[in-house]
């Protein structure tokens, strides 16, 4: 029933449909047909303002009908503005050639308003139209300075370089003041011409310089150079580089884009990039660089292939600067004592890495592909140089003869009698390589992660400095050794006197030995003047003080063995001395000074650990030899470390013959694999503890004297 009452309803809606498509279609057909005529006759009469907008309007027409091209009306109307379109085309270009001629004599005209509104229809035409516009403008507007520069003329060539962008710079603003308003914006004309000049330029350039290669010197480079790279930071300011993008990035030109020229803002000034590199910070956050610059590159990029110049000119730079510093050393000497010069980093240390940062920041706005590469291998090259000839060549170098003191010279000199090996200025000059090494490790690692920051991406992995860095800690390994050495070395006569003294003669126990005072006088001496040097570089003091302990106490406990036979006073004169040493070298880190810092704890553990074995040593020594088991086992309870060899020494110190020894040895070696345990542990270890009055006695009367001494 429903459909029954509404089937007259729908039929009226369709026909109404039908019938308004019909008026629209009809109406649609009316003005296509007027627009193509209108078009045909404006064409032949060059109304291009007018034909602008009534080709838009009837190529929007035209849409509506692709459904109908079956229709042989209709499909003549589109091939009759096709035929209008091509006709335009060709129209406009012939136009254009006329105006602007690319051959003959005929000055270029100039714009026109026929000429501009044609623009506007090249916009709707075929986008080879607007090319083809483009690219004869062009051509014709740097005809001009091909003839100008062409490769004979003296004005090509490199030392002339500046007139070419002058000349550039006087065509834009000319081209502004006459086209300026007769091509469209969104043309970028302007641009367009800069960047076809940058591409005819590099091109003329790279050919002059292969055919004059001998011609080019670094400075002449240098120059030619840093002018492109000014004329590329002028482009970037001057325009976007849309047009380097095929036109895809459109821009608006009522905001001039940001500035990325590198001479400007993205580099930091030179000033402060030598400033940072003086005080170590370049390893502080930097802010965000800005885009690189669009048009670098653009021109500079002929200079890459003759960058080996400015490489071997840095080579040989280098090189000079190296010998200078070594002249300079010898000149002026080893850093004077007593002043502030005394382990500071050495003047020539800086001066490298400024030199350095410039020449890399210089490369890499030429260049940030091979030459950075080989710029890198130069800068390994003098830093070895650096390290072997300025640092490692000025340490002072040891003598192998002792010029050991005999026993009666020993006992009888006055204290600050005997001089150490190395002077106070070789100390110094010790200390001062061992600061500069430090400097140069530090700020090599830095130079790495900036060579790597500049360099392409690609090229990364080759950038390794660890082989320098590694020269450099050898170099600070040796310094480090030096002054182990010659405060050891100082010692030696002090422990060979020790060794040599009759020991079973000594009869009372009294104040420490002369050996001991000698031995604290080459510390006091020393060890002050090493800490106020390495004062910057505190933690390569602990490692002095580390490897002094490792090397002298070893020492001292075997000039210990060589003491023989020893009687128990001497026994006891020997415990008082190896305290008074183990007191002085938990206090080395701080002798001598006003401020007392706690000493670091790997270094009181190494000296508690050695001096502790000696004094039980001299414990063992001073026990009684009888009974066997006994004194076996206080020889394993006290020393952890115990062993055949240790204990055959330990019975030598006390004098025993040959034949006793055998026995206690024999005991020993059933002792030691089966260490005390279990039940009958603590019955061998009861034995321990219980010793004869006359030990016991003697050692609570030495702990007496050392506390009344402390």
């Amino acid at each position: 029933m429903v459909k029954e009452i509404t089937r007259d309803i729908k039929q009226l809606d369709h026909a109404k449909r039908h019938l308004t498509t019909s008026i629209t279609t009809l109406n649609h057909l009316h003005m296509l047909a007027g627009g193509v005529d209108s078009l045909e006759a404006m064409t032949r009469r060059r109304q291009y303002g007018e034909v602008a907008n009534l080709l838009q309007g009837v190529m929007n027409v035209l849409e509506h009908f692709h459904k109908y091209m079956g229709i042989p009306q209709i499909r003549q109307l589109s091939e009759r503005v096709k035929a209008a379109q091509t006709e335009l085309g060709q129209q406009i270009l012939a136009d254009f050639e006329e105006a602007f001629p690319s051959q003959g004599t005929k000055r270029p005209g100039g714009p026109s308003n026929v000429l501009r509104d044609a623009c506007l229809v090249a916009n709707i035409l075929d986008p080879r139209i607007k090319q083809e516009i483009i690219k004869k403008f062009i051509k014709q507007h740097l005809s001009e300075y091909l003839v100008l520069f062409q490769e004979n003329q003296d004005v090509a060539w490199l030392d002339k370089i500046d007139r070419r962008y002058a000349w550039i710079k006087r065509q834009l603003v000319d081209y502004e003041e006459k086209y300026g308003r007769m091509f469209p914006r969104e043309w970028y004309m302007t641009e367009r011409i800069a960047v076809e000049f940058c591409h005819v330029t590099r091109t003329e350039l790279a050919k002059i310089m292969r055919t004059r290669a001998k011609e080019i010197e670094v400075k002449l480079l240098l120059f030619a150079i840093q002018r492109t790279t000014n004329f590329e930071g002028f482009l970037a300011k001057r325009f976007s580089g849309c047009t380097l993008t095929d036109g895809t990035l459109q821009k608006k030109l009522e905001s001039p884009p940001p500035s990325t020229n590198p001479f400007l803002e993205d580099e930091p000034a030179p000033e402060m990039e030598e400033l940072a590199m003086e005080k170590g910070d370049l390893d502080q956050p930097k802010k965000p660089k800005a885009p690189d610059n669009p048009f670098h590159g653009i021109v500079s990029k002929c200079f890459e292939p003759h960058l080996y110049v400015y490489i071997e000119s840095q080579d040989k730079n280098l090189g000079e600067l190296i010998d200078r510093f070594v002249a300079d050393f010898k000149a002026q000497g080893p850093p004077k004592p007593n002043t502030d010069e005394g382990g500071a980093v050495l003047p020539s240390c800086a001066d490298l890495f400024v030199y350095y940062k410039k020449c890399m920041v210089q490369c890499s706005q030429l260049s940030t592909g091979e030459p950075m590469i080989a710029l890198t291998t130069i800068f390994q090259k003098y830093l070895r140089e650096y390290a072997w000839k300025i640092l490692s060549g000025n340490l002072p170098k040891t003598t192998s003869s002792s010029g050991g003191l005999t026993i009666s010279s020993l006992l009888k000199e006055k204290e600050g009698s005997e001089v150490a090996k190395f002077t106070l200025e070789e100390l110094c000059l010790i200390c001062s390589i061992l600061s500069t090494a430090e400097y140069c490790l530090a700020t090599t690692q830095q130079l790495e992660e900036k060579l790597k920051e500049k360099v392409d991406v690609s090229l990364i992995e080759r950038i390794n400095l660890t082989g320098e860095m590694d020269t450099f800690s050898t170099v600070i390994s040796s310094s480090i050794q030096l002054l182990v050495q010659d405060l050891d070395a100082a010692c030696d006569p002090a422990l060979t006197a020790m060794s040599k003294m009759q020991w079973q003669n000594v009869e009372h126990v009294g104040d420490q030995s002369p050996y001991v005072t000698s031995v604290i006088l080459h510390i006091k001496q020393n060890v002050p003047i090493i800490r106020d040097n390495l004062a910057s570089t505190r933690k390569y003091f602990t490692q002095f003080c580390i490897k002094f302990a490792n090397s002298f106490i070893p020492k001292f406990i075997t000039h210990l063995f060589k003491c023989k036979p020893i009687s128990m006073v001497g026994a006891e004169q020997l415990l008082l001395d190896t305290h008074s040493l183990k007191m002085v070298l938990l206090d080395l880190p701080s002798i001598g000074s006003q401020v007392v810092r706690k000493a670091p704890a790997s270094y009181t553990k190494i000296v508690v650990k050695g001096m502790t074995r000696a004094e039980m040593i001299l414990k063992v020594v001073m026990a009684p030899h009888e009974p066997l088991v006994v004194f076996v086992d206080n020889y394993i309870k006290l020393l952890t470390d115990c062993n055949t060899e240790t204990f055959q020494k330990i019975l030598d110190m006390k004098g025993l013959k040959r034949s006793e020894q055998s026995s206690m040895l024999e005991l020993l070696r059933q002792r030691l694999p089966t260490p005390p345990s279990g039940p009958e542990g603590s019955s061998s270890l009861s034995l321990l503890a219980p010793t004869p009055e006359q030990e016991s006695s003697r050692i609570r009367k030495l702990e007496k004297l050392i506390k009344k001494r402390l």
